[in-house]
């Protein structure tokens, strides 16, 4: 599968229709935190020096107190949950997979590229939880299947109700994005933790240094740092309410999605895509569902310029 699949961003395209430059231009095709971790002061050698086993076992070990991992899981780190996602499927052994949808593509995508089908009956069945772009929250007693896949990519504002513990069953790997809560998709760090026999084929086809330097740095800073993740969840809770309150009073209605994307009914969300980027606000429609409208949150200082674009 080669084609160019459905996402959000694009602004070069957007700039390219619409004008302006990409500081104009509120992005909120994405579910990205638009405040993001500050950055600390990274030592030379994270740029210089290849990554060591003890940078990756200061990030594992952060990572395993701040998401409160169990003992008998296993992690691996990548350079991004979507490389986790496009390598899985060659770690599991299975034909047949389930992904109810609709939901973040790139697994469906994954799979197909690895061989496999999504004829019953499922050897494997993954979750978006909670769900893009609905924000459906699975149930634990729903996820059996012999294979479960739990992408936990947006999971981070609501810790409380992660399904982490279930990493401790056969054939289930949890997934987490460090980019999204943190608001730093460009750095490219994820997670899959999980069945140890699955996380070791895993750790074979990633390789060796899989995380940058830097990365692991500023991954470690950022999950020692529980304070900033507790008022970062209270700002995008509030944030969100605004959002919901300012498009319910121009007619949408709201479906779902979590505090750090929101996805709304509207008559018709090309038209209203349209609306927002003669403003430069950058908004997300979905090809399946021409009344589907998903925006994400505008920093503090831009809320202006979208209360201007309606």
């Amino acid at each position: 599968m080669n084609e160019k699949r459905d996402h959000g961003g694009g602004i070069d395209a957007a700039i390219a229709t619409y004008g302006g430059t990409r500081a104009e231009w509120l992005d909120l095709s994405t579910g990205i935190n638009p405040v993001p971790y500050p950055l600390p002061q990274l030592p030379d050698d994270a740029w210089t020096a290849l990554p060591d086993q003890a940078a990756f076992a200061r990030l594992y070990a952060l990572a395993r107190s701040y998401w409160n991992i169990p003992k008998n899981a296993a992690m691996i780190g990548a350079t991004g949950a979507s490389a986790i996602i496009a390598a899985l499927p060659h770690a599991l052994s299975g034909q047949n997979v389930h992904i109810p949808g609709p939901t973040y593509n790139e697994h469906g995508a994954a799979f197909q590229a690895a061989g496999w089908t999504m004829d019953p009956p499922h050897d494997a069945m993954v979750a978006v939880h909670p769900n893009n772009p609905d924000g459906h929250e699975w149930p634990e007693t729903d996820l059996n299947a012999p294979i479960t896949i739990i992408d936990e990519s947006f999971g981070d504002v609501a810790p409380g109700k992660t399904l982490v513990h279930l990493a401790t069953r056969p054939g289930t790997v949890v997934l987490k994005s460090f980019g999204k809560f943190w608001g730093l998709a460009g750095l490219r760090l994820g997670f899959a933790i999980g069945d140890p026999a699955i996380i070791a084929k895993l750790t074979d086809l990633l390789g060796p240094w899989q995380i940058s330097g830097p990365a692991l740095a500023i991954g470690a800073e950022a999950l020692a740092d529980p304070a900033w993740a507790d008022e970062t969840r209270t700002r995008l809770a509030g944030d969100a309410d605004r959002l919901d309150h300012l498009l319910t009073g121009n007619g949408a209605e709201i479906l779902g999605g979590t505090t750090l994307f929101r996805l709304y009914k509207v008559k018709d969300a090309s038209a209203a895509q349209h609306q927002l980027a003669q403003h430069h606000v950058w908004s997300r429609t979905f090809p399946y569902a021409p009344d589907w409208l998903r925006l994400g949150l505008p920093a503090p200082n831009r809320w202006a310029q979208l209360e201007a674009a309606f």
